[in-house]
Parts: C-alpha cells; structure tokens; sequence
C-alpha cells in the first residue's frame, strides 16, 4: 500500500474516527479548504502536534502563518495517541550515554524536560482543558526487568538530579496497579497524563487566536522548492518564505530524505465502559501506565472512570475489522479480572518511528525544516519539535540542532522494505515478550 492512502486508508475523509476522544472532544468549528492562491511568511503542512506549536509560536513571534491539514486539526496521532507526556527522551539516558557520550546525553535530557515543561506551560497558558494530572508508572513483568528500572530510577538521581521518580517493589506497585503480570516497577510523578486530542484543538485555537491561517481537508500533493516555496494542494496554493514539515505517520510521498528514516506504524486503543467500583482493581491511583514489553501495553482512566487501555501490533497499513478484539488480547493478560468487559469504543491511529526510536530532525532545503518520528514519545517531544522549529526560523537553533545532531540511519531497502522488515522484527519480539525471554 502507498504511505500517502494512510491519510485515507483507515478514515472517512474530513472526520475523526470513532474514538472517546472524538465523543468528548472540546469541538472546533471546521476551517474552510485551501481555494486559490495566499502567501505567507511560512506554510505549515500538518496540524498536529509539530504543526500546530510551530504555527503558534511563529505567531506569537510576528510571522505571517499559513496551517494546513489534509483531514482535521489534531487528526492524526495527536488526537488518538495514550496521551502519556514522559520525561526525558524516548530512548533512556543509559542508551544515549552509550551511544552519544555523557555531554550530549545530559543536553538532551535537558531538552526533554524543557519539552515536559512547555505542554504543562501552553496548557496553564491558553487555558487548555484537557485533563492534565500527574504521574505515569513504568512497570516489569520480570523481576529483571524490576531490577533495571530500579537501577535507572538510581541513575537518573546520582546523574542527572531527577528526584520526582520513586521506586514501586511489587506491593508498592500492586497499591497503584493491581496486576497480576506485574512484579514492581517506577512512578514518576514528574510526568503526566492528558487528554491528546483536547490538547490538540486547545492548541488550535490559540493558533488561531494569534493569527494563524488554517485550512483544512486541504492535502498536500506537490512541493516546488526555491528562495520561495510553492504548496500545491488540490484547490490552490501557498507562496511562502519558509515551510515546515509536520507530517510524521502521514508524510506519503512527500519528501524521499525523510520517508527513508521515518516509517509509518499503526497501534489501537480501547475504552471499556466505565468501571465504577472495579476501579480499585485496576488503577487505585490516578496515574498512567506503560510496561517493559517490546510492544509496549499503556493504559490510564479516562475522567469519566473507563480505561483507556492502547495494545496490539499491526504489520499491515490497514486496520483490522475488529480493533476491540485485538487489543482486548493484551487487556487480558494484565488485567484477567476484565476479560468479560464491555468495550464502547476502539480505534486506531497512526504514529511514526524510526530505526533507533530518536525522532528524526532535519533541514532539507536552506527554508525547510521537517520534524516527525516520535516513536510514540510526541506529546511533549512532537510539541517542543514545533517550538525548536519556529525558534531556528527566527535564528535561535541551538534546540533544532541538538535533536538534528542525534544520528538518524535509513531503514534498509528505503521505503519498499520497511514494512516487510518491521513486522519480521515485531514478530521476534512479540515471540519474545510471549515466552518471557
């Protein structure tokens, strides 16, 4: 399947899918598409997470914006994802320190707390009700697994001073998560837990109040590069100065460089009904969950008591016809005490990861910057990413060039293989979690 039917593939054009988010979403009136020509200072191509900060904070800082979306605001995986806001990086300090050394582990580590700090900043900021409450658990369901994340709650205090992570031995954690696949694990508290498409429009609005042109259902299928840059969609086009890319899962064809290194995936999420009194059975404490596996489990509650609960790989671009099926398999590993419960809503979304899980930042054209490949960590990484963007338009690229800097290979074969390589390396992992290696 073509990467650019993602936009359509699993979707109705120009509507949300059938999530909780969408059924108690703070609704935004459509913006109208794209007709004829308009210029800008910069075009911004994808209203999510990357687009819309980039769009905000260009604004803000007197430029001329011009937003535009193939669908809606916040449709893609801003608006579908586990609304988990982690600390740090998506790869951990340990591995970075390996790869990278201790300098540019530690500016990083600094770069993704500055990214925590900012969506808790634009919420208080704008006012934005999505939600927002602290904490997110990581947890083993071996005791090796305990035994490392213990030590790099450790690391993370002797090294880099971080003192809002606790350690849970397996009562503790049972008091936050009553599961019987978990054996212990870590409770940050200085992460936390949103509701992402509220967020999203939250961030639209104040985009839009700072001047923000946004169109949407307007898709993008050619770019002329050049000292000015023209975006053609179907019912017109943009004349910009500068543009940035915020595409991510849904980039298609639009850029070789980037489609090499970032490749699409698909992951589901379900809402069971609400649990009531169950609730002291699955999650006592407020707080969000993610575990060790390769296919990562995450789960947290929803403010009307259900569980949000996201799980289950897909190697295909399609959707398969029964979502709740495939993540209520998962669901009842860490929660057998469920596996008769109603699911009232399951959806899919798509994100995007690259080879290593570090998000791929870039310059491709001396008025281009792209940003995309969160690997499931675009919360607060896709929103500071826009910040990083806009700031290096105006001159300031410490940030961007940082994140640039982390190395970022192509998956082998290019496009035509990543996907074929990605459900082989599933696959093994999957095998791996299942038998407990």
């Amino acid at each position: 399947m073509n990467d650019m039917n993602l936009l359509y593939a699993n979707d109705r054009a120009g509507e949300y899918p059938d999530s909780w988010y969408a059924a108690t979403a703070n609704a935004l009136p459509p913006f109208d598409p794209l007709k004829g020509e308009v210029r800008a200072d910069v075009c911004v191509i994808g209203a999510g997470y990357t687009g819309l900060s980039a769009a905000l904070h260009l604004a803000q800082a007197g430029r001329d914006v011009v937003l535009i979306d193939a669908q809606r605001v916040g449709f893609g995986a801003s608006g579908r994802n586990g609304g988990q806001l982690g600390s740090g990086q998506r790869v951990d300090q340990k591995a970075l320190e390996s790869s990278l050394g201790a300098d540019q582990a530690r500016h990083l580590w600094m770069l993704g707390e500055d990214a925590k700090a900012l969506v808790k900043g634009l919420i208080s900021q704008h006012a934005i009700d999505c939600d927002l409450k602290p904490g997110v658990a990581w947890t083993g369901s071996t005791d090796a697994e305990v035994r490392d994340l213990h030590g790099y709650a450790g690391l993370l205090h002797e090294r880099y001073g971080y003192d809002q992570i606790e350690t849970l031995d397996h009562a503790a954690l049972q008091s936050v998560c009553p599961s019987p696949d978990y054996r212990g694990g870590v409770l940050d508290m200085g992460a936390a837990h949103l509701h992402p498409l509220n967020f999203a429009l939250g961030l639209a609005r104040a985009s839009k109040d700072a001047g923000v042109r946004i169109f949407e259902r307007s898709a993008v299928h050619h770019i002329v590069e050049g000292s000015k840059i023209t975006v053609q969609t179907d019912g017109g086009r943009i004349v910009a100065d500068h543009v940035v890319l915020a595409c991510n899962g849904y980039l298609g064809g639009l850029n070789r460089k980037v489609a090499a290194r970032v490749m699409p995936i698909n992951n589901f999420i379900a809402a069971t009904e609400p649990l009531g009194d169950r609730i002291k059975d699955v999650l006592p404490r407020d707080v969000a969950v993610a575990d060790s596996r390769f296919v990562v489990n995450y789960f947290r509650l929803s403010r009307d008591g259900r569980l949000l609960f996201g799980g289950g790989e897909s190697y295909g671009y399609r959707f398969p016809k029964d979502i709740a099926a495939k993540v209520r398999k998962p669901m009842s590993v860490i929660f057998p005490h469920l596996k008769d419960i109603k699911i009232d809503y399951a959806w899919g979304g798509t994100l995007a990861i690259t080879m290593k899980r570090m998000p791929y930042l870039a310059r491709l054209a001396p008025n281009i910057l792209s940003a995309s490949g969160y690997s499931g960590h675009g919360v607060g990484t896709a929103t500071h990413a826009g910040q990083l963007m806009a700031r290096a338009f105006q001159g300031d690229s410490d940030g961007f060039d940082t994140m640039a800097a982390v190395p970022v290979n192509p998956f082998p074969g290019g496009a035509a293989m990543r996907s074929p390589l990605l459900a082989l390396a599933m696959s093994w992992y999957s095998l791996r979690d299942r038998l407990g290696v």
